[in-house]
């Protein structure tokens, strides 16, 4: 097996917010769960007798405004397939996916959604972190229209500078029971620190934490479960299947907008969303192809001799305990995670 080599791809404007959500680890969602986002030009900071004072991102009406925009953009980029409609409402890990699947799919139905179902976001609570300085950032913890009607839909709104426009960077979809009570100072959620030694893990350390147990699957803080042992089960058997041999190479993304974000719980912990991205290469034995799908056909840069290597981007929702939890400190409540380039080789 020749050794796997990775070389980056170009990065790519999003895929489809059809949203993905998928309990089955490594399936690129369609429907409800498919592959299903600012310059700094102010410090953001209130100086009060030499200190920087915590201010709230937004009001709730301010909170609700930047929703509704994100669902009316949403909504007109699906039903276009057209990327270019909601670029400036989502980023990060979610904007990646999204416009990568809405190009994809701007190439294979180059009509438009011929199945547009219009999202709608309802029974919105916002969850407003105080905090001094950009970028600040929300939660809007909402029902949808999709799926059982038992999920929560929690997006995590940012923003770099009082010129730019509220981007949506994560989406976990959580069933009800899974959203946690978020601890409050002041009326206020308390944002958690990427290098808080509070929790079990810090936020900033969860990406290489992840990273860490796919490769190797030795104990660490994670428990058990869908998206961390039972995905590693299943990526060891796709990497024995006869005549097609996987690999898979998984990198920390925390920079700029796929920064981690911390929210305080109420029993001393915190939810978290932090963005990791794989490469997945899979190699055909001779006289053979890999078989891709047609969302990634699209994104498809070279030709498909006999090796395929497909770059996702997934994101996690983690609830993490206080420090002085050695052994299943986090656990991985939600992932959400899409194709946004391929290479063939």
């Amino acid at each position: 097996m020749r050794r796997l080599r990775l070389r980056r791809a170009p990065r790519r404007p999003l895929e489809r917010l059809s949203f993905l959500v998928d309990r089955r680890p490594a399936r690129f969602l369609a429907a409800t769960a498919a592959a299903t986002v600012l310059s700094l030009t102010a410090s953001g900071c209130v100086t009060v007798h030499g200190e920087l004072a915590l201010l709230p991102p937004a009001t709730k009406a301010e909170a609700a405004q930047a929703l509704s925009d994100f669902t009316t953009a949403y909504n007109r980029a699906d039903k276009a397939y057209d990327p270019a409609l909601d670029a400036g409402r989502v980023t990060g890990p979610l904007g990646e996916i999204n416009q990568a699947g809405l190009r994809a799919r701007s190439i294979n139905t180059p009509g438009g959604n011929p199945d547009h179902k219009p999202l709608t976001l309802t029974d919105a609570r916002f969850v407003l972190p105080r905090k001094a300085g950009w970028p600040r950032w929300f939660v809007a913890d909402t029902a949808s229209n999709r799926g059982s009607g038992e999920e929560r839909w929690l997006l995590a709104f940012v923003r770099n500078g009082p010129e730019q426009l509220w981007e949506v960077a994560y989406l976990a979809i959580l069933p009800r029971g899974d959203v946690p009570e978020f601890a409050e100072e002041e009326g206020y959620a308390v944002p958690v620190a990427a290098d808080s030694d509070a929790l079990a893990v810090a936020p900033g350390d969860l990406g290489a934490n992840y990273v860490a147990f796919l490769k190797d699957g030795q104990p660490g803080p994670f428990t058990p479960g869908t998206h961390t042992t039972e995905w590693r089960a299943q990526r060891q058997k796709a990497a024995k299947r006869p005549g097609m041999a996987t690999q898979y190479i998984d990198r920390v993304t925390d920079q700029g907008d796929f920064a981690p974000l911390g929210l305080r719980t109420r029993d001393g912990g915190a939810l978290v969303f932090f963005a990791t991205r794989y490469f997945e290469r899979q190699t055909a034995a001779k006289g053979y192809r890999p078989k891709v799908g047609e969302d990634t056909k699209a994104l498809l840069t070279g030709e498909i001799k006999n090796t395929v290597t497909r770059e996702w981007v997934t994101s996690q929702a983690v609830l993490v305990k206080p420090a002085g939890t050695d052994r299943g400190g986090v656990t991985v409540a939600g992932r959400l995670q899409g194709v946004v380039g391929a290479e063939g080789s």
